[in-house]
């Protein structure tokens, strides 16, 4: 029998390189697909391809957007300062509607691949106040993915899978430990420098920390002097 396709969207972070290895241990062949939205840095880009091309990937597509015209975002905006002290509410790193349109380019991938998965690596429990990694959001566009494609209207269910909605980072990172994820390779820093140095003082490198150390393991991030 074949193994099933999947559409995996990676960033090049941690918590999508725990994706990756996990879609592949269920079986699926994966077909991951990563953004150059705009963002501050390319090396999580190329940290995407590398980790895409480590674990086996069938194949990497790289889609071009620009979401700086619209702007809204300290991930896209260069007037606006990356916050490196957490804040209440939806932080200034959220990136207007980003998860609705990185999914719909997935659906239309995977329509294409004739893939009835789509994996995304939200997170609900340390996910920084955005309000599209929320299970609500999840259902609301699996519900939208099937009646909005040829595929569905055929009788094809299409599932957006999110295995790691409910995992705490230090979960994730010991997932991640066990199926082999070299987390020295990915890069999760909001304004990681060139070479993929963390500044070890957003949010996201917080978070990524305070997993590591929770979950017992030593922290690989490569972190700017």
């Amino acid at each position: 029998m074949a193994q099933p396709k999947a559409v995996i969207l990676v960033s090049g972070g941690l918590d999508s390189a725990t994706l990756l290895a996990m879609a592949q241990a269920q079986g699926y062949a994966c077909h991951t697909l990563a953004f150059d939205y705009g963002q501050r840095h390319r090396a999580e880009l190329v940290a995407a391809e590398h980790i895409s091309r480590k674990h086996g990937a069938v194949e990497h597509k790289v889609v071009t957007l620009d979401l700086r015209s619209i702007g809204g975002s300290a991930l896209t905006d260069q007037a606006i300062d990356v916050p490196v002290e957490r804040g209440e509410g939806i932080p200034v790193t959220y990136v207007p509607a980003r998860n609705t349109v990185f999914l719909s380019i997935a659906l239309g991938w995977a329509e294409v691949l004739s893939a009835h998965d789509i994996f995304i690596g939200v997170n609900a429990v340390d996910y920084s106040g955005y309000p599209d990694c929320r299970p609500a959001f999840i259902s609301a566009f699996q519900a939208l993915a099937n009646v909005a494609t040829k595929a569905a209207s055929e009788g094809q269910s299409l599932n957006i899978r999110t295995p790691l909605i409910s995992l705490t980072k230090a979960d994730i990172i010991r997932e991640g430990i066990k199926l082999g994820v070299d987390y020295a390779m990915t890069v999760s820093c909001y304004q990681a420098d060139a070479e993929g140095h963390a500044c070890g003082r957003c949010d996201s490198c917080y978070l990524r920390r305070e997993g590591f150390l929770t979950a017992g393991v030593p922290d690989p991030t490569r972190y700017a002097k």
